[in-house]
């Protein structure tokens, strides 16, 4: 939380998590406040899943390893259930559609000692990449908060991180997922293995004003990020921003 920020706790949002234990936090920058519901899983870390992709677009950016949204990696021909897996990315195809082959590859070339370097310079998660450098954030070692996804994200679109502003342009550009008139969505989902975990993250610019979001779902199933997403969607209609 930013030292001087307000805080809104919400308990009318029961209605659009039932069936899991979820969270949602929204950081309103114009009058530095957090609406938040279910504040104590807000706080608690759990796996970012795919969600880290953008912080991993950042680092592969920035150490070299990709120069630009627009670099391949060429499938290897083992065949995923995924089908749009199966075939050639770039960052921005690997982004929208989650690839994690694309990823694993790219934090294999990336390195454990640049890996850890990045993650120790940001107040984000707990910063263990134990887990291995190819799944430390697949339900495993590295873990963060919802609020600290939020936090990360304002970061992001303040040029406040350590990686140079073109490539802050670059992800910021890459998970943009609507733009219309009235507003422009950006954000990422992420889910578990067994559908026990949903995220979507992310920002909505109204009225020249910016808003931070990060949802968590959790569940026996169908915590899935498409569920999280959905249900985030809700909510900003609630809130009269998309």
């Amino acid at each position: 939380m930013k030292t001087e920020s307000t805080y809104t706790i919400i308990e009318s949002y029961d209605k659009y998590f039932e069936g899991y234990d979820g969270c949602f936090i929204m950081y309103d920058e114009t009058s530095d406040n957090y609406l938040i519901y279910n504040n104590e899983q807000v706080d608690e870390r759990i796996s970012p899943c795919s969600t880290f992709k953008i912080l991993n677009s950042l680092i592969g950016l920035e150490t070299g390893v990709i120069e630009s949204q627009e670099h391949l990696y060429k499938w290897d021909g083992k065949k995923h259930s995924i089908q749009a897996w199966n075939q050639d990315h770039t960052l921005q195809t690997a982004i929208a559609n989650s690839v994690v082959w694309y990823y694993q590859k790219l934090a294999s070339e990336v390195g454990v000692d640049q890996m850890q370097k990045y993650l120790d310079m940001l107040e984000y998660g707990n910063k263990d990449i134990s887990g291995g450098i190819t799944k430390f954030w697949l339900t495993s070692s590295f873990k963060v908060s919802a609020r600290e996804q939020v936090d990360f994200l304002y970061d992001l679109y303040h040029d406040n991180l350590p990686f140079t502003k073109e490539n802050m342009e670059i992800v910021r550009n890459i998970i943009t997922l609507e733009s219309t008139d009235s507003f422009i969505l950006s954000g990422k989902t992420g889910a578990a293995k067994f559908s026990k975990l949903g995220w979507f993250v992310g920002t909505i610019q109204r009225d020249d004003k910016n808003y931070y979001f990060a949802t968590n779902i959790l569940a026996d199933d169908n915590a899935t990020g498409l569920k999280a997403k959905e249900i985030t969607l809700e909510l900003l209609k609630d809130l009269e921003l998309y």
